[in-house]
């Protein structure tokens, strides 16, 4: 085995999160590389298809993420692969942001460049070397062989805080009492959906759909999301413990994003346990297609167009970090001196053994605050986490694990490795006033 590379900073995980935290901190100049597993970038929003990007903003429409994350709408909505943040016409939050996932892959590619991130593909962390509560080095498992990645600052946006876990930091799994996790879900793409015949039935048959769809609008809106098809999935008996049909039109006109399959009480972080899930998920993507097809209103000649390259995962391991973000903070929308990153995505826990999902939405201004402590874990000096993985409780993480607020953190993430490269000083010591400028400046929005 041969140390490939020495660099300043090694982000690990190249999903939302990731993503910005490598764009953030080599424009801060810091010789930065990324790992990522798969041979694209994305994470869960390409591999396991989770998609719209839900939401840049409160349930008023007030903007709370912009920075590099509106950047990359924007540029994406230049390449005519994104219309923007539209109206969430399942009425669960005030918009959510449909984005073409192969164009965003590319895009990504050459935002690294002009930031002079180095990416490595096809390579998996599966040690990591530690002295004296600091992280020295990662080796990585690939193609071509171990290779040895030694850094100064370490950022794990593996979704599953598999550095910090590796490298000792404590972490939590689940719900507190049980330890079980949100479950699993396998998405897929139909085409050939009539979706004007969808939107009709739905201005037809209200009382079938979501409570909280904004059908005083609805004629005159463009159907961005679907949730409801109740008598439908009642008389249909799937043995899937969900109670309703979730889809997302896009990114072609005639097409839909299912989120209909549920896979529980299996571990996301056992190997035995996820491909118990990959079987049990494509086997129900087969199951909930064929009841679309067969009974669905507009879904007649819809044909299953792509399925995810493997199952959408909402929770495994996070850190105990230095602050735990709960649920009174997120609900009571509370403000953090240290706030790095802000969201207004309510709470929304699919129920880890039941068939519901239970939402509770922000009050006051409608956001909440996330703070640096969060993305700083227990006993590692030069370790920031960010996206899934940060320390919150459970509950909390049933907000902050949607992809805007992953690269709202991941930006910040970024940020405090760069500066800390800088200063030549831990990221638990930084200025949170210059960082918070910082973010500022690279244009978060922090009030």
């Amino acid at each position: 085995m041969s140390t490939w590379m020495d660099v300043d900073v090694v982000v690990i995980g190249g999903g939302p999160a990731g993503v910005n935290a490598a764009i953030a901190a080599g424009r801060q100049g810091a010789r930065t590389v990324l790992i990522e597993r798969y041979g694209f970038i994305g994470g869960m929003t390409t591999a396991a298809l989770v998609y719209p990007w839900m939401t840049f903003h409160t349930l008023e429409g007030k903007q709370v993420i912009k920075g590099i994350a509106q950047e990359i709408v924007d540029r994406l909505m230049a390449r005519g692969a994104s219309p923007g943040h539209l109206r969430d016409t399942v009425g669960f939050v005030r918009t959510i942001t449909p984005f073409h996932p192969e164009a965003y892959k590319v895009l990504v590619l050459d935002m690294f460049k002009e930031a002079g991130v180095k990416l490595i593909l096809h390579s998996f962390v599966d040690e990591v070397r530690t002295k004296d509560e600091r992280i020295e080095s990662v080796i990585l498992t690939g193609k071509s062989g171990r290779i040895e990645v030694k850094g100064k600052i370490f950022v794990d946006t593996s979704g599953d805080a598999d550095v910090a876990n590796l490298a000792g930091a404590p972490c939590l799994q689940g719900r507190d009492r049980d330890q079980l996790t949100q479950p699993m879900t396998m998405k897929f793409r139909m085409r050939g959906v009539n979706l004007a015949k969808v939107k009709q039935y739905m201005l037809e048959h209200p009382n079938e759909f979501y409570e909280k769809t904004p059908f005083d609008e609805l004629a005159d809106l463009p159907l961005t999301g679907i949730l409801g098809f109740y008598k439908h999935w009642q008389e249909a008996n799937l043995p899937i413990n969900r109670d309703q049909v979730l889809c997302f039109t896009g990114p072609e006109d005639d097409e839909v994003l299912v989120n209909t399959t549920r896979v529980q009480g299996l571990d996301g972080t056992n190997v035995e346990d996820l491909t118990e899930a990959e079987e049990q998920g494509r086997k129900q993507v087969m199951m909930v297609a064929d009841f679309m097809r067969k009974s669905l209103p507009g879904f007649e000649n819809a044909t299953i167009s792509q399925v995810g390259a493997q199952i959408g995962v909402r929770e495994t391991r996070r850190i105990d970090g230095q602050y735990t973000l709960q649920v009174d903070d997120v609900l009571s929308g509370r403000r953090f001196h240290d706030c790095v990153a802000r969201s207004g995505y309510p709470i929304d826990i699919h129920d880890p053994s039941g068939k519901g999902v239970k939402a509770a939405w922000v009050r006051g201004d409608g956001a909440y605050d996330i703070p640096y402590r969060c993305l700083l874990p227990k006993n590692l000096s030069n370790l920031l986490v960010a996206g899934r993985c940060i320390s919150t409780s459970h509950e909390a993480l049933a907000t902050t694990r949607l992809s805007p607020s992953c690269m709202a953190t991941g930006q910040a993430a970024g940020t405090a490795a760069g500066l800390s490269v800088q200063h030549g000083a831990p990221p638990g010591d930084l200025d949170i006033h210059l960082l918070k400028q910082r973010l500022r400046e690279q244009g978060a929005l922090l009030e």
